[in-house]
């Protein structure tokens, strides 16, 4: 076999592969298939979630690095490669898979392997919350909640619906007081149930909520969701399941920075997974600079289709 392709490394998260050993031969035989190197291989734990495993492979020369686990380890590998001239590649392995589902990229691990060998790259944006690193979406309030609150038996026996039965345990909870500055513009005022900062517009299941969002035109959208009874989340919730244009009880703003603090600490989470509560959320913009490995055009408009009738299942579970 005469090895052309470039070095690659695969982070794991053990944790979200039922069998190891299956997922490793797998995704070692499509590489050898391509003609590249046998990855360098390494594996999450508790106290690093992929990010000192991302920057090991950046170290050792990996040009690909493929992220293979849930939203939690697909967000450390994006904190060690934004910025770098390393590309990731996305190997789902979890419930939510953010990433995954707005940009495209296939859940079967031998076409993930088959995304990054074609070559097709997207430099995109990353947000910022601090010295953290997300590429999907940060939230504070019902969000988190529902996230944080998901039994884990359940999200692996249902998937992503076992958010929906998260959420209805939620909607009657009280909103809070936030002051939201976008740039430079002066604050505004709200009472909101939950802020969200998205890099890009879907949410769990497909559920289109941002319908301008894009991954890489350098600005965040910030959804500020003010539902105060059951009805207004019905209201809210079909309006956004059947793409309407205007949502009742959601206000989107656009900007590169955006600082909300709430009169209370609050959950918080970024990319779907729970980080520590907090009074605050102050979020930045990194544009275009972070490297992903995307399907070729006729694949993308295949796995469009796919992402659709995640949505449209969402919708029938919503009736």
């Amino acid at each position: 076999m005469n090895w052309n392709g470039p070095r690659s490394a695969v982070v794991i998260n053990p944790a979200k592969v039922v069998d190891l050993d299956d997922r490793r031969k797998r995704i070692c035989d499509a590489l050898a298939e391509a003609g590249w190197p046998e990855p360098m291989w390494f594996e999450t734990t508790r106290e690093d979630p992929g990010g000192g495993q991302a920057r090991q492979a950046i170290e050792a020369g990996a040009e690909v690095v493929f992220a293979c686990g849930g939203d939690g380890t697909v967000m450390a590998c994006v904190g060690a490669l934004a910025g770098t001239e390393v590309a990731l590649a996305v190997l789902p392995a979890g419930t939510g898979n953010l990433l995954a589902a707005n940009l495209g990229l296939p859940d079967d691990p031998a076409a993930g392997v088959a995304v990054a060998v074609d070559g097709g790259r997207r430099r995109i944006d990353v947000g910022m919350l601090e010295k953290r690193a997300f590429a999907v979406m940060a939230g504070m309030g019902f969000d988190a909640q529902l996230v944080r609150d998901a039994p884990e038996q359940l999200k692996a026996w249902l998937g992503w619906p076992a958010y929906v039965v998260s959420a209805a345990k939620h909607l009657r909870g009280r909103p809070m007081r936030v002051l939201v500055r976008l740039d430079d513009k002066r604050p505004i005022r709200r009472r909101v149930r939950t802020v969200l900062v998205a890099n890009v517009g879907r949410l769990q299941g497909g559920i289109p909520l941002f319908a301008d969002a894009e991954p890489d035109d350098g600005m965040l959208d910030i959804g500020l969701l003010t539902p105060r009874h059951l009805r207004d989340w019905i209201a809210l919730g079909w309006a956004v399941l059947r793409k309407h244009e205007k949502v009742p009880r959601m206000e989107v703003h656009r900007a590169r920075r955006v600082s909300i603090v709430s009169n209370r600490p609050q959950p918080r989470q970024l990319d779907g997974d729970v980080i520590e509560p907090g009074r605050r959320l102050t979020v930045a913009v990194r544009p275009r600079s972070l490297w992903l490995c995307v399907p070729q055009p006729a694949q993308a408009e295949d796995i469009a289709e796919g992402a659709d009738e995640l949505t449209e299942e969402a919708q029938k579970l919503a009736e």
